[in-house]
């Protein structure tokens, strides 16, 4: 259990004063001169010892990233890009650092640019968010104002902020796609190699990190990567934000430690599953993108990478959604389909062309208006899909129908057996003896 003053994120919920004087005094930006004193090499060798990986969905070690960045400059300046584009259904936790907390990531950009040599940082924030965007402005404005950043500051490291605001396009929280939007161009996603450490923004050195990975660093080196490893299992340390939605009885999103079994951070946090236990039906445990998993199975589950990858699902963004037996469970993926169809930037001709395909073959299954052996046929194509893109939208828009398939045949049997019985009622099917 996760105690309170073991917490990163001190105002998640907005109870307190968010400015620069109320983040002072609840310990950020203590010793963060200190930390840019001992060198570079040492913050990202407490960030490797630390075990933290990506929060924004891949889970990729978050100090061995920083350290594919060049050690010395060739000549072209280096840039920190943090992906606050936060557009996967159920996922909240970065606007809340955003809106209520923007002190911790503001300093970890400082940490963080400072670790990678440059100069400059840039917060691409999804365009739907309007007040995240003004929050996190005027805290910047306030940093500036204190010293804090600009040229000649009061931590001596020069280091600037922009605040970049996209147009509301999900497929620009794909890294390379979200530099090609920032550079004004349309965002579709960038072939790889050449990684961004390498070519990224302007053709420079670039690293793309998620809002939760920076806004952790600077309490990780204050308290110390044994401190952070203390929390969750081995290869999945320290605290997570979980965003909890659907039919639980308080929807949150909420700090806990790794690790953490679903059915305590339901009872504890959410107030328990609407209906009870025995109502639970499916839960998507990582944001849309990831395949749902039975209830029965994730009651017990730990949530972290290892323990729902165990299941054929996995932790993504740890957006939490939780569905109950009044729940369409092929309605629901079906809209899941409609909204990766809607999102796919068409570069690729798997994505453009097999997301509509798929939308459209769950539309008749949500009617049942379909052939038991097109659910197969439908597998087959996710299949097809997956894998074979640049990006992982393909991948996005497979896996849930994939869990679908899976976990729910029967009722997706069910609904075509109703349909066909009840159009061979109402004499629009002819009996083959007929």
């Amino acid at each position: 259990m996760l105690r309170d003053e073991d917490r990163i994120f001190t105002n998640i919920y907005g109870l307190k004063d968010k400015s620069l004087r109320g983040a002072m005094a609840r310990g950020h930006w203590d010793g963060t001169k200190q930390f840019l004193e001992k060198g570079r090499d040492w913050i990202i060798n407490e960030v490797k010892a630390s075990g933290l990986r990506g929060r924004g969905g891949a889970g990729f070690p978050t100090g061995l990233k920083w350290s594919f960045m060049p050690k010395e400059s060739d000549g072209r300046p280096h840039y920190l890009v943090v992906n606050a584009d936060e557009s996967e259904p159920g996922t909240c936790k970065d606007r809340d650092i955003m809106r209520h907390d923007p002190h911790t990531l503001i300093e970890g950009c400082v940490i963080a640019s400072f670790a990678m040599g440059a100069h400059a940082a840039y917060i691409y924030v999804r365009g739907e968010f309007i007040r995240e965007r003004e929050a996190l402005q005027a805290a910047i404005d306030e940093c500036y104002e204190y010293g804090l950043l600009g040229r000649n500051n009061k931590l001596g490291y020069d280091i600037d902020i922009y605040v970049h605001h996209g147009a509301g396009a999900y497929i620009c929280g794909e890294e390379t796609a979200l530099l090609e939007s920032l550079e004004g161009k349309k965002g579709q996603p960038r072939l790889k190699p050449p990684f961004p450490a390498n070519m990224g923004l302007y053709g420079c050195p670039t690293t793309v990190n998620n809002v939760e990975s920076i806004a952790v660093t600077p309490t990780i080196l204050r308290r110390g990567a044994g401190w952070y490893t203390s929390f969750g299992r081995p290869n999945n340390h320290g605290t997570k934000l979980y965003s909890v939605s659907g039919h639980v009885n308080r929807p949150c999103t909420v700090e806990d430690a790794m690790s953490i079994p679903f059915h305590e951070l339901i009872e504890k946090h959410c107030g328990g599953i609407r209906g009870g236990w025995d109502n639970l039906l499916a839960v998507i445990p990582g944001g849309s993108s990831v395949p749902c998993v039975p209830g029965a199975q994730m009651k017990d589950a730990i949530m972290d990478y290892d323990g729902l990858r165990e299941l054929g699902s996995g932790l993504g963004t740890a957006a939490v959604i939780v569905m109950d037996k009044s729940t369409d469970i092929i309605k629901a993926i079906w809209r899941l389909s409609a909204f990766y169809k809607h999102e796919s930037c068409g570069q690729c001709t798997p994505c453009r062309e097999g997301t509509g395909w798929m939308m459209r073959v769950m539309e008749r299954m949500v009617q049942g208006r379909a052939q038991k052996r097109e659910i197969d046929m439908l597998f087959d194509v996710t299949k097809q899909v997956e894998g074979h893109t640049i990006c992982a939208l393909g991948d996005a828009a497979a896996w849930p129908i994939q869990g679908l398939i899976k976990h729910f045949r029967p009722e997706m049997e069910k609904r075509i057996d109703e349909y066909t019985r009840n159009a061979t009622s109402h004499g629009a099917v002819l009996e083959a003896a007929e």
